[in-house]
């Protein structure tokens, strides 16, 4: 049967039938569980030859999460058009001007009245497909909105495809260009009939009469309430930039009422405004119950003093106050407070409360913030939290490719003369024109590696016209504020910098943030990103555009925009090619380059250094006061616990590398760790994690039967097949050869008749109550990630909602129920065996072909088909053939992996079957220069993968030149 009569049986006759790309799908917006409209759209955008959308609404934030894919097609030559109107003048001047500025993209505006289309058509490689529904292209419409929309795929001579086809070619040809004459008219005479939603700052204005708590204010509210009813005499807050800090402080002192304050900041310009934050709030005070202590300003009575640190921390201020002075004092950006200056003051004065509040507690100088506030976190709200709390300003990245010039990419040893240029001045203004921002008049900050390229960037940008300046920490704060001053109102456009915008200014109308540097770590660069996020009503989102160069750090950039600091490589790849875990209205984009020079990083850099794990490591036991174990970074969504288990022997061998080991044990007792770290510890099945729990805790003995209840109480696989499967993991008969070795004296469990048993030497080690600590600890860690892993099939496909769901050859064998361990050569591409078949597939297998004597050419066709070759030399009369062709009494399942960079574990792809018609005898040649028979032939998905994991797997980044010579592409006639 064709793929597409398949598909549409499928869909409108029999949903049991094996699906493909060509699959009919409902679309419907469902945040919860990251699936959204725009994952079709860009995918479907990536993979055209050509593409037509008809959509009356359009806004730039819409635009926006389709630019970087167009970016992408103009690469190719490949462009669009798209045809839209003015109904409602909905649609404003400004998402016009956006859209002249796609130079791959042909606009229209239709004539005719009451336009109201939404439908999404493409070129693809030899059909076509478009989406149809009520979504325009509006952030809200792509991501949050309840809508529903159908993707349909068509053949060339489809009716419905022909009919869609004429009508938008009538459409097209009775619709007006937009030209810039268009839009200046437009603009002229534009008077929206539907008013632009105003942004909720997430703390009030000014003008406001009354101000309430938002949602992080007030549960932060109530928890430092209860922490000073508990006799507490210190809290932190950790809350992301722009969620409103400083309110949240001034609604604590209002709740309670110390005789005096002091407010301790560590910029000048800041107090003015922590200052005029606190009125609001405290209304009915008086005015002068507030004051300033500073270089310029000296308003000691003050009942609520807001005070430098520079100022406070000298002694002959210090001495003008008693001790007991302020009954509460805050400290802001206190992960500033192990410097001398901070440590002072507190030596110093006795507050009843001490509150400090930071977006980043975290510190790289040792000093422990967290150990200064008693470890009392009165609350914590990260930015992942605080997008979908709706706290912040909805921020659109792209990750852009940097300035290459014949073969050179800008890469952290670039001379000045390379990165201040006119050639890389005009390369920027394109992306950052075509990117653009909210309303199009940028009021950005521009991040740079250096101060002489801040200086000669800021100089080149004026001489385009383009009103810029640049600070460093040379210039004085009056210069600081005077040019703040002159970004806020206009007079200028951006501001190049070198670190002085990390943290402590507030900027609200910042709309684009520009960064020309390497990521030098997750924290600065979320701060970075931060000063754009405060919410103001002069804009819609936050544009962030960041030019990515050869750089060594680029696999913090999803680190940072994720929140993800497993220091898992996977997982890193995966923040980059599926991004949809950014919450609420904001969206992140990388363009393929881009994306090919994170991925380099990701491969080259050892992401498991004993520095970055001590670092890690530390970071943890300073906020929990004690040191932490497996669990703890699991709980913690820290460090990735195979990461640093794996190491090493096990956990225990690296406490005792860094002298941290709350105890002792032997280095038999260590094997028993070994060999839990590295089969158990994955959590791929809880069947070993339950029973191992259950002995430990028991008697250390159950009946076979009591296991059968066990597992089928935890509502685990019971059969005889799996429960035997299990005995023989943890008494490691199935083990063999190196491992067999390895593991030797470390069996857990033996069987005694009837019985299943802890072994003698496992019950005698687990007298050492640090070693018993240490595997209940492993076990909990295993337990945790067992739950990325399905309770009732062996094996686990990958998805969005299983994102560590890999596995090793032995561990896909062992999951099968093979009797015993195969040596990972002896397995190479498959192994059969009882009725399973088992396909290991490397899709990118590099040049040398790692050894291989034939270059196989395994590919992924579609999301539900692999094209697929034997081993060799086999004819159709071999016996694994065979089975091949007898799917009736075979089960195949499929693993497969993008390249050996990513080690030596494999995404389940699920099962497949051959397709008989697609099998064929092959010869191919061998690096001798002779030629062997292979088999090739099609497998077919039972489950479709999701279409960007399948991009991920399937996708090469190719050179222009190799992209420009492909075959002319087949679009729609106009």
């Amino acid at each position: 049967m064709d793929i597409l009569e398949r598909s549409l049986k499928k869909a409108f006759i029999d949903h049991h039938i094996a699906g493909s790309h060509y699959d009919q799908k409902l679309i419907i917006n469902q945040p919860s569980n990251k699936e959204f409209l725009l994952n079709t759209l860009q995918t479907e955008i990536s993979t055209c030859s050509d593409f037509f959308f008809s959509v009356a609404f359009i806004t730039q934030s819409g635009l926006d999460t389709i630019k970087t894919q167009l970016a992408d097609l103009a690469q190719r030559n490949i462009s669009g058009k798209l045809l839209t109107s003015t109904y409602l003048t909905f649609n404003n001047p400004e998402v016009f001007k956006s859209l002249l500025a796609i130079p791959n993209l042909e606009v229209r505006i239709s004539q005719r009245n009451g336009f109201h289309a939404k439908g999404y058509l493409f070129t693809q490689a030899n059909y076509y497909s478009f989406v149809i529904g009520s979504s325009n292209l509006t952030m809200n419409a792509l991501k949050l909105n309840y809508e529903w929309n159908v993707r349909l795929t068509s053949y060339e001579n489809g009716e419905l495809i022909q009919e869609i086809s004429d009508h938008l070619v009538g459409e097209w040809h009775n619709a007006l260009p937009l030209t810039p004459a268009w839009i200046a008219n437009y603009a002229q005479n534009y008077q929206p009939v539907i008013q632009r939603k105003q942004l909720v700052p997430a703390v009030a204005e000014d003008k406001r009469p009354y101000i309430v708590p938002n949602k992080m204010q007030q549960v932060a509210l109530k928890n430092l309430a209860e922490l000073r009813a508990s006799g507490e005499q210190k809290g932190l807050v950790i809350s992301a930039t722009g969620t409103g800090k400083t309110y949240l402080a001034a609604f604590d002192v209002q709740q309670a009422k110390p005789k005096r304050m002091l407010f301790i900041v560590h910029r000048e310009q800041i107090l003015n405004k922590a200052k005029a934050s606190f009125m609001q709030i405290m209304a009915d005070e008086p005015a002068e119950n507030f004051g300033i202590l500073s270089g310029n300003q000296k308003d000691t009575e003050a009942k609520y003093l807001f005070a430098t640190i520079q100022t406070i921390a000298k002694p002959a201020y210090q001495e003008l106050f008693a001790k007991d002075c302020f009954d509460y004092i805050l400290i802001d950006e206190v992960h500033k407070a192990g410097a001398q200056s901070y440590l002072n003051v507190l030596a110093y004065f006795t507050p009843k409360f001490l509150l400090g509040m930071t977006a980043t507690p975290e510190r790289t100088d040792n000093f422990n913030t967290f150990e200064l506030f008693d470890y009392n976190i009165a609350y914590e709200i990260r930015l992942q939290e605080a997008l979908e709390e709706d706290l912040l300003c909805p921020f659109h990245y792209f990750g852009v490719s940097d300035y290459e010039k014949d073969g050179r990419v800008i890469s952290e040893t670039t001379d000045l003369q390379y990165l201040a240029n006119k050639e890389r001045v005009n390369f920027l203004l394109d992306k950052i024109n075509y990117y653009g921002c909210s309303h199009n008049t940028p009021k950005g900050l521009i991040f740079c590696s250096r101060k002489d390229e801040a200086q000669a960037l800021a100089r080149l940008f004026n001489e385009c016209g383009i009103p810029s300046t640049y600070l460093t920490g040379e210039h004085s704060v009056a210069e600081r504020e005077a040019q703040i001053a002159n970004l806020e109102n206009g007079d200028i456009n951006y501001i190049f910098t070198v670190d002085v915008f990390n943290e402590g200014i507030d900027v609200p109308k910042i709309n684009q943030i520009i960064m020309l540097r390497n990521t030098q770590s997750s924290i600065i660069f979320v701060q970075q990103l931060g000063r754009g996020l405060r919410k103001d009503n002069s804009k819609d989102f936050v544009t962030v555009i960041d030019f990515i160069g050869n750089y060594k750090n680029n696999y913090m950039i999803p680190m940072a925009l994720s929140g993800d600091t497993s220091r898992s490589k996977d997982r890193l790849r995966k923040g980059t090619f599926d991004t949809n875990y950014i919450s609420g209205l904001s969206a992140i984009n990388f363009e393929a380059v881009a994306k090919k020079r994170i991925f380099k990083s990701i491969d080259a850099n050892k992401l498991d250094s004993m520095q970055g794990l001590k670092q890690d490591y530390s970071d943890l036991k300073k906020r929990l006061n004690r040191v932490p174990y497996l669990t703890d970074f699991s709980q913690q969504a820290s460090l990735d616990p195979l990461v640093i288990a794996n190491k090493f022997d096990s956990y225990y061998t690296f406490l005792v590398k860094i002298g941290d080991n709350e105890g002792t044990i032997t280095e038999k007792q260590n094997k028993f760790l070994y060999f839990l770290s590295r089969e158990l510890l994955p959590g791929m099945r809880q069947h070993e994690i339950v029973l191992l729990s259950k002995l430990i805790e028991s008697d250390h003995t159950l009946s076979k039967q009591d296991l059968a209840t066990l597992f089928t109480d935890g509502h685990l696989i019971h059969d005889t097949a799996t429960i035997d499967s299990v005995l023989a993991t943890l008494s490691l008969t199935f083990y063999t050869g190196g491992l067999k070795k390895a593991y030797a004296g470390a069996a857990l469990v033996q069987q005694q008749a009837d019985q299943v048993e802890l072994t003698a030497a496992f019950q005698s080690a687990l007298q050492n109550n640090y070693f018993k600590k240490l595997v209940v600890d492993l076990l909990e860690a295993s337990h945790n990630k067992s739950k990325q892993f399905s309770k009732t099939e062996p094996l686990t496909r990958y998805e969005y909602q299983r994102r560590d769901a890999k596995y090793r050859r032995r561990d896909a064998l062992r999951l099968l129920n093979w009797p015993e361990q195969m040596v990972d050569q002896n397995i190479g591409g498959y192994v059969a065996k009882d009725g399973k078949f088992v396909i290991f597939v490397t899709l990118e297998k590099g040049t040398d072909f790692k050894g291989a004597q034939m270059a196989y050419e395994d590919e992924l066709i579609d999301n539900a088909t692999m094209h697929w070759f034997t081993k060799s030399p086999r004819t159709l009369e071999s016996k694994d053939v065979k089975k091949l062709q007898d799917p009736e009494h075979w089960t195949f399942y499929l693993f497969a992996k993008k390249s050996d960079d990513e080690g030596a574990e494999f995404y389940y792809l699920g099962e497949v079957k051959p397709q008989l018609q697609t099998i064929k005898q092959l010869e191919k040649p061998v690096r001798d220069g002779k030629t062997r028979n292979v088999v090739a032939m099609d497998l077919q998905l039972a489950v479709p993968l999701e279409m960007e994991f399948y991009e991920y797997l399937r996708k090469k980044i190719v050179n222009k030149t190799a992209e420009s010579e492909k075959a002319p592409r087949v679009g729609y006639k106009f």
